[in-house]
């Protein structure tokens, strides 16, 4: 695999290592369970802080919507997402309700909002963000964009823009995204 395909399957591979049970060792003489999650968590740290500080902002985004859009094909409920508002923009809506705050405004409902509740008390719900601090430009929140992004392009068959308002990752109560369907 050269480098570009690595960047491209994205982090969330590495998320999704870390928020599964490591695999028993093979020999008594190697490292422990404990030592090999800990290794995982410190190396996703570092690829997370080399991406926050090395890449220019445009190459942040393609990065880590990669792993956005990985993250909607990993996890079956979020393609359900998609299934039940195959079509019909007022039928996603309904089928986000079942996993978030979502409501319409504008003058024909062109804006749509997705937030993780008014008040997130639980804090970041992505296991692999939970190992570093939050910062006001947190790289992070452009994944779960990229994933809300592709619940609507699978559901719609084409691309919306969505904006990030507020994450818990950037130090706001909640996460909340704009979808603009005009």
């Amino acid at each position: 695999m050269d480098r570009k395909e690595f960047l491209k399957l994205g982090c969330c591979a590495f998320a999704f290592m870390t928020s599964q049970a490591v695999a028993p060792v093979a020999h008594a003489e190697g490292p422990t369970n404990d030592q090999r999650l800990t290794f995982i968590q410190n190396w996703v740290t570092d690829l997370m802080d080399t991406l926050d500080h090395e890449p220019d902002e445009q190459t942040k985004i393609r990065i880590m919507s990669g792993c956005g859009r990985g993250c909607f094909h990993r996890f079956a409920w979020k393609g359900e997402i998609a299934e039940k508002g195959k079509g019909s923009v007022d039928k996603l809506v309904e089928a986000l309700k079942q996993n978030f705050e979502v409501w319409r405004e504008g003058e024909h409902g062109q804006l749509v909002h997705i937030r993780y509740g008014e008040k997130n008390a639980y804090g970041c719900y992505c296991p692999a963000a939970n190992y570093r601090q939050g910062n006001k430009h947190d790289i992070h929140c452009y994944c779960t964009r990229a994933m809300h992004a592709a619940i609507w392009e699978a559901a719609l068959g084409h691309t919306v823009p969505i904006d990030i308002l507020q994450t818990v990752r950037r130090g706001d109560p909640t996460c909340h995204f704009l979808v603009r369907l005009a």
